[in-house]
């Protein structure tokens, strides 16, 4: 499996619309086990995305979809920042039971 932890910080006063806008365009990506948006307990403006994949190929394919292609466009001038982004080797957990090894 594939994990993709990291943090997005929206521009002020734009976090749940940015939430909205990431939700919306995640439905049906192939290969995606998991994906989780959360607001962050601190920071008004940052989410916590957490992803897992079958494969890191799935992931870097999924950014060709016309949904996801969508929701970046839509979603990018609401972006201020990116940061702590960390790439993980998922072990499995709840609601992790497809593709866990």
């Amino acid at each position: 499996m594939y994990g993709l932890i990291g943090m997005m910080t929206a521009t002020p006063g734009d976090r749940d619309a940015l939430a909205a806008i990431l939700l919306e365009g995640t439905g049906d990506m192939a290969g995606c086990l998991s994906y989780l948006v959360a607001n962050d307990a601190t920071d008004p403006d940052a989410l916590w995305i957490t992803e897992v994949w079958d494969t890191a190929s799935s992931h870097q394919a999924s950014l060709a979809l016309p949904a996801v292609q969508a929701a970046i466009a839509k979603g990018r001038p609401l972006i201020r920042a990116f940061s702590n982004r960390v790439e993980t080797v998922p072990l499995g957990g709840t609601g992790l039971t497809s593709g866990a090894s």
